[in-house]
C-alpha cells in the first residue's frame, strides 16, 4: 500500500481534493490586495480646451498640458463575498469531493490487495510446483542412472534405457519451464507491491502454511451496498444533486462587500519619497449587489441536463445491482466448481505417487516393466500439475469471491 504507484497516487487525490476544498474556502474569505506605482510622462498628455477661455475665437479649441511629469500612487483594496448561493453550495460539494476521493483511495487498496493476493499465490504454487520437480528430477535421474547400469551389463533392452532417458529429459524441461515461470510470476508480485524488479524478495509463508478452508459457500445474497463501487456511485449522484442546486441557486442575487484606500502624489522633480512633501488621500467602501435577470435560458438548459444526467445515474444503480448480483453468483459458482475439483486432483495425485511407487518397488524386484515405472511416472507428474493447478484455481476463487461480496478489505 505504501508503495504502489496507484495507490499512492489515490493517497494524493485525498490531499490534492483537500487543498481545492481550502482554495474554494478562500474565495469567501476577504480579499485584499496592495498595489504601488511610479510613472513619468516623456511627454504630459495634451489636452484641448475652447480657445475662448484664452481670448480665442468661440468654437475654436486650443491644445493645453495639464499634469506634473513625475507621479506616484499607492493603495490598498479588499472586497468581501456577503452572500452567493452557489458559493455555498459550492462548499458542500468540495467535501463531497474529497468523500469521493477517500472512497476511490479504498477502492484503490482493495483492488491492490486483490492483484498482490494473487500474484502472492502464484509465486507460492510456483515454488512448491518447482521444489517437487526438483525431487522428481533427481528421483528420475537415479532410475535413468540405475537403468544404464542394466543396459550395460546386458540385462535390459537398448529400448528400455531409452525410454527412462526420455522420461528424465521431458522432466528436466518441465522444471526448467516452471522455474522459469516462477520468476516471471516473482517479478510479477513485485511489480504490484510496486518494488523493483531487481530486489531480492523472500516470501514468509509457504504453501503448506497457508490455511486452506475447503468448505463449500452458501447461498449468499447479494448485498450490493457492501461494494465500493456502490458506495462511490452514490457519493457521485450526490455530487451531481449538489450541481444541480448550485444552478438553481445561481438565480439567487449575489452580494460583495469592497472597500480601498490610496494616496497619490505628483511632482516636476523626482522626489516622490520626500516626506516634506504631500500626499493626497482618497479612500471609499461599497458594495455591489449582482441581480440575475435574463441569461438566455442558459442556466434553464443546465439544469435539464443535470436532470437527465441524475436519470442516467439511476439507471446505472440498476444495472450496478444486476451486475454484482451475477457477479457473485458466477464466482461462488466458480468457487464450488474448484473446491471439488482439488478434492479430485488431489486424490488422483495421492493415488498416482502411491502408484508410482509400488511400480518402482516391482520394477525393482525384477517382477515389473520399465514401461509399467514411465507410465505410472508420467501420470504422477500429469496428476502434481493438474492438482496445483486446481490448488491456485481455488486461491484465486475465493480472493474473487470475496471480492465479489464486498468482504475483501
Amino acid at each position: 500500500m505504501q508503495h504502489q504507484a496507484t495507490t499512492k497516487n489515490a493517497a494524493l487525490d485525498v490531499e490534492i481534493a483537500q487543498k481545492k476544498i481550502n482554495e474554494l474556502i478562500g474565495v469567501g474569505l476577504p480579499n485584499i490586495t496592495g498595489s504601488a506605482d511610479i510613472n513619468k510622462f516623456i511627454e504630459i498628455p495634451t489636452s484641448f480646451v475652447p480657445a475662448e477661455f484664452f481670448g480665442g475665437q468661440p468654437g475654436e479649441y486650443a491644445p493645453v498640458q495639464f499634469g506634473q511629469p513625475y507621479s506616484s500612487s499607492v493603495g490598498l483594496s479588499a472586497s468581501q463575498l456577503v452572500f452567493d448561493g452557489s458559493y455555498l453550495v459550492g462548499l458542500q460539494a468540495s467535501r463531497t469531493y474529497a468523500e469521493l476521493s477517500k472512497k476511490n483511495l479504498e477502492q484503490s487498496k482493495i483492488e491492490t490487495s486483490a492483484n498482490v493476493s494473487k500474484a502472492y499465490y502464484s509465486v507460492l504454487v510456483n515454488r512448491e510446483r518447482h521444489d517437487l520437480l526438483v525431487a522428481n528430477v533427481q528421483r528420475i535421474k537415479k532410475l535413468k542412472d540405475d537403468t544404464k547400469a542394466m543396459y550395460d551389463n546386458g540385462f535390459i533392452e537398448k529400448i528400455d534405457n531409452d525410454r527412462i532417458v526420455l522420461t528424465y529429459n521431458n522432466i528436466v524441461v518441465e522444471e526448467q519451464k516452471v522455474k522459469r515461470f516462477l520468476t516471471i510470476s516473482e517479478n510479477l508480485l513485485k511489480f504490484q507491491m510496486g518494488m523493483d524488479l531487481n530486489a531480492n524478495l523472500e516470501l514468509a509463508d509457504k504453501l503448506a502454511t497457508i490455511k486452506m478452508d475447503e468448505t463449500l459457500p452458501g447461498e449468499e445474497k447479494a448485498d450490493a451496498s457492501r461494494r465500493i463501487e456502490y458506495s462511490i456511485m452514490q457519493t457521485n449522484k450526490r455530487l451531481q444533486e449538489l450541481d444541480l442546486k448550485r444552478t438553481r441557486f445561481e438565480y439567487l442575487p449575489s452580494l460583495v462587500a469592497f472597500g480601498s484606500v490610496s494616496a497619490n502624489a505628483s511632482r516636476n522633480e523626482f522626489d516622490i519619497f520626500d516626506t516634506d512633501k504631500r500626499w493626497y488621500p482618497t479612500a471609499v467602501i461599497g458594495a455591489k449587489l449582482s441581480v440575475p435577470i435574463f441569461d438566455g435560458l442558459q442556466k434553464s438548459a443546465r439544469i435539464g441536463q443535470s436532470k437527465l444526467t441524475l436519470q442516467k445515474i439511476d439507471n446505472g444503480f440498476k444495472s450496478l445491482e444486476q451486475g454484482i448480483n451475477l457477479e457473485v453468483q458466477n464466482s461462488r459458482t466458480q468457487l464450488l466448481n474448484n473446491i471439488e475439483m482439488l478434492k479430485t486432483q488431489r486424490e488422483n495425485k495421492d493415488l498416482a505417487t502411491e502408484v508410482a511407487r509400488v511400480s518402482k518397488i516391482k520394477y525393482d524386484q525384477g517382477v515389473g516393466s520399465n514401461l509399467e515405472v514411465i507410465n505410472a511416472e508420467t501420470s504422477l507428474k500429469e496428476a502434481e500439475t493438474n492438482y496445483y493447478s486446481s490448488l491456485y484455481d481455488v486461491l484465486i476463487s475465493k480472493i474473487d469471491y470475496a471480492k465479489a461480496t464486498g468482504s475483501l478489505k
